[in-house]
Order: structure tokens, then C-alpha cells, then sequence
């Protein structure tokens, strides 16, 4: 799946949409509930079970892969972790201020 900044994504199994804030620098594969993720405007296929990751998404956290090549935003949380190229994504830290002494 070739994935541009600003794209949106939906999941075919639950109710994950995300937004690609940082695109990867080549092709990836994201699924959610073991199922590839689809455009925002299409609907799902009928009939799918989910069969991914559990632990969900939760709402306006980014998720990024381990090298960071890869950052999503989550616009509607749901109950199936997402992946990239089968490996899941994680929830990215917050970076701690620096001290005001």
C-alpha cells in the first residue's frame, strides 16, 4: 500500500480510522484485525471476522513502528491493534520537557 501524508484509513473489522502523519519511505502493508486497511470513503468488505492483534487503539495517540519510519494518528479508536508489514505498531512516548529550575 503506497501511503501519503495526510491519507485516511479505516479498518474493515472495527471501528479504527487513522491518519498518516508520517509516511514510510517505501511500500508497507497496515492491517487491523488481521485484515488490510481500507480508504476512509470505501466501505468493508461484508462477511469478515476479526482475527488480528487485541489491545485497540486508542484516541488522537500516534502509533509508529520501531524504526519510526512510520507514524499514524488515531481519529476513532477501536478494538484491534494495527500492524505494519505484520508486526504491530506502538503507541509513541511523550517527550519529557526539559526542567525549569
Amino acid at each position: 500500500m503506497d501511503l501519503k501524508l495526510g491519507r485516511r484509513l479505516r479498518s474493515q473489522v472495527d471501528a479504527t480510522e487513522v491518519i498518516v502523519v508520517r509516511p514510510p519511505a517505501g511500500s508497507v502493508v497496515l492491517a487491523c484485525g488481521g485484515h488490510p486497511m481500507i480508504d476512509a470513503a470505501e466501505q468493508p468488505e461484508q462477511g469478515l471476522t476479526a482475527t488480528g492483534i487485541g489491545g485497540g487503539t486508542q484516541l488522537g495517540k500516534r502509533y509508529t513502528t520501531d524504526d519510526g519510519g512510520l507514524e499514524l494518528l488515531v481519529t476513532k479508536p477501536g478494538d484491534y491493534a494495527v500492524t505494519a508489514d505484520g508486526a504491530p505498531l506502538a503507541p509513541k512516548e511523550a517527550k519529557p520537557l526539559p526542567a525549569s529550575d
